[in-house]
């Protein structure tokens, strides 16, 4: 044995077998020579359960010298001391987990499969467009909160976005990210770690504790028939002048109608209608809720609702009711429709698509339909869900109260409080002499 320095390292000869040379000043550190004349630093340890293990420290280069090394070496020798095992440990670093290999598990995971079918399309995106390029390449175990506020930070900002090809003829991808897309790709990341953990592969989850800005209740609504009048124009309209689909069409007049959620329309099929009972029927794993309850998703159709479904072009069993362009795949696309219907039809500002959804529960609610009631004909499994369509209905009801008495009220006033009241736009009363010609 001798210390191996630089000097003693250099004169070592390859004698046309691998052998070892060890340093007599830290103990387990040597250098291995190969027949090819290759020299590598090595470290050489018991394990706490007795083992002899051997850690490669690297290849003598320039990058790596003797006492480099070395030093490499005594901080392997404290951390054996200390009752650790550092090639068990590289070992276990070896076959950690990537975020990307987490997200492959998670996606692949029947746990990932019970959700509803649109749900899985569009987290697929999210995970694939927004979480991959952020994360996908560090250890799952190694990623922090911070880690999780910079890639949120970064969708927001626009750091995802990208024009790419979705493999599909004629298909593309604008991925734009912001706010609420990256509000949303921190929730799956969630939802895949939480998944992880329960399995037992990891521990912590880091996106716990990251800021989700909780989506405001939409209380824009259709509140009258005038407005429904305005909204159904502009479709037939639209239609008319093949700015949209047929399709398209139908699938908006159908949401307006039955209060239906967007994914529920869109990736209806077939073998879920039954237009003798006036019905769709919508399997467990195929709705939002559905692996919540056990239950599948009834959504009951008026005539006009059965009529329309009725029209579109037959399909097998498992074929969307409501097709998508050719070589377009994937569910039909209702969002840039949608926004030209609103615009025609001049619709309140701010009312969504799944506004459509909030106007059938808060008509329901001001018609004097129960909070069951409610719930069933929206599939809504929590009560404090539904019950926001009730606290519209009172606000309304106390809107059209105060519309009630204000003729009453005009004739509670005195003679001198009626002289002072103006309508909005108009003069007060000209002066006296005016008055006497």
């Amino acid at each position: 044995m001798s210390k191996l320095t630089k000097a003693y390292v250099d004169r070592i000869t390859p004698d046309g077998r691998e052998s070892f040379h060890w340093d007599d000043d830290v103990k387990g550190f040597g250098v291995k020579i190969f027949a090819s004349g290759v020299k590598s630093f090595v470290f050489q340890y018991r394990s706490p359960e007795g083992r002899t293990r051997r850690f490669t420290i690297g290849r003598l280069s320039d990058t790596l010298t003797p006492e480099q090394a070395r030093r490499r070496a005594k901080d392997l020798l404290r951390n054996v001391l200390a009752g650790n095992d550092p090639q068990g440990e590289r070992r276990s670093r070896r076959e950690a987990w990537t975020v990307n290999e987490l997200l492959d598990a998670y996606l692949a995971s029947p746990r990932f499969a019970e959700n509803a079918e649109s749900t899985q399309t569009v987290d697929r995106g999210r995970i694939n467009r927004h979480l991959r390029p952020t994360l996908g390449t560090r250890f799952a175990d190694q990623v922090t909160r911070d880690d999780v506020l910079r890639a949120q930070k970064s969708i927001t900002n626009g750091g995802t976005k990208a024009d790419v090809l979705t493999g599909k003829a004629r298909g593309r991808a604008i991925v734009k990210g912001g706010k609420g897309t990256a509000d949303k790709a921190v929730l799956a990341l969630r939802s895949a770690y939480a998944w992880a953990i329960a399995q037992g592969h990891l521990e912590k989850n880091p996106a716990i504790g990251v800021k989700i800005d909780q989506v405001r209740e939409r209380d824009v609504i259709l509140d009258d028939a005038d407005a429904y009048k305005r909204l159904f124009k502009a479709i037939d309209k639209l239609e008319a002048s093949e700015s949209i689909r047929s399709t398209v069409a139908d699938a908006l007049r159908l949401l307006a109608l039955t209060g239906a959620r967007r994914g529920e329309i869109a990736g209806l099929r077939w073998q879920w209608v039954d237009l003798k009972n006036g019905r769709i029927i919508i399997p467990k794993e195929a709705h939002k809720t559905g692996q919540r309850t056990g239950k599948p998703r009834i959504i009951a159709l008026p005539s006009v609702a059965r009529e329309i479904i009725a029209r579109q072009q037959p399909g097998t069993p498992g074929a969307y009711v409501f097709q998508p362009l050719k070589g377009n795949g994937g569910f039909i696309s209702l969002q840039k429709p949608w926004a030209k219907v609103w615009a025609e039809a001049k619709l309140p500002e701010g009312l969504t698509m799944h506004g459509l959804r909030h106007s059938v529960g808060s008509h329901l609610a001001m018609d004097g339909a129960s909070l069951a009631e409610i719930m069933q004909v929206l599939g809504h499994q929590q009560t404090k869900t539904a019950m926001r369509y009730i606290h519209f209905a009172d606000q309304a009801k106390n809107t059209l109260a105060e519309r009630a008495a204000s003729v009453a009220l005009a004739g509670m006033k005195s003679d001198d409080e009626k002289a002072e009241v103006v309508p909005l736009g108009m003069h007060k009363t000209p002066a006296k002499e005016e008055v006497r010609r």
